[in-house]
């Protein structure tokens, strides 16, 4: 699911500068930028995923039932999943202001288009409609603001020098594997017993 959502803000993305510029967008390890694996992220707009948050507020819900003809089925909630997704527009020298350029394509697109859903995709046939799970996927994006500290971290742990970026904070995302942890039978009726004492 962390796959499809990226890869959905990938095409959304995508669609969206192709009748503004030719960029390309490509969902990568920013990381990997100043290394022998790094020369496909050159020249491009690379989504990364930083971090993976559980959104606290929905984390203690209850198991799920659901009805069947005979018994009950129940599962175990789904994961809701925060998002920390990385734009960065890798490009240098005579390049940088069109790298800020883009930049500002990105945040204008998320501010057009804050809510994304599979069912309104124009990912085509990367998205399985088939499944559920993909069918109901929809989350929204917010901007993520970085304190300079929190930046110097960021790039450091990522191994290389700041390129223009952006972050946002994708909500939420949903993840469960369906599987059964109990299963049991429907109430169809209740009998209630009343004891008559001597004096009635």
């Amino acid at each position: 699911m962390v796959d499809t959502a990226l890869i959905l803000l990938r095409d959304e993305l995508t669609n969206y500068l192709s009748a503004k510029d030719t960029a390309t967008v490509v969902v990568d390890n920013i990381g990997l930028l100043e290394t022998p694996s790094g020369n496909s992220l050159t020249d491009n707009i690379v989504i990364t995923l930083v971090n993976i948050e559980e959104e606290s507020t929905l984390k203690n819900q209850p198991a799920l039932k659901r009805p069947f003809v005979n018994n009950a089925i129940y599962e175990n909630a789904p994961v809701y999943l925060n998002l920390y997704v990385l734009f960065t527009c890798n490009y240098s020298g005579n390049d940088y202001v069109l790298a800020l350029k883009r930049l500002s394509y990105i945040i204008a697109f998320i501010q057009s288009k804050n809510v994304f859903s599979a069912s309104s995709s124009v990912s085509g046939g990367a998205i399985n409609l088939d499944d559920n799970d993909l069918v109901n996927l929809k989350f929204t994006m917010e901007l993520y603001t970085l304190t300079f500290e929190q930046i110097n971290h960021l790039w450091g742990s990522l191994g290389g020098r700041q390129i223009p970026f952006v972050m946002y904070k994708l909500r939420l995302v949903s993840i469960t594997e369906r599987a059964k942890v109990r299963e049991v039978p429907l109430i169809e009726e209740i009998e209630t017993f009343i004891n008559k004492t001597a004096d009635n």
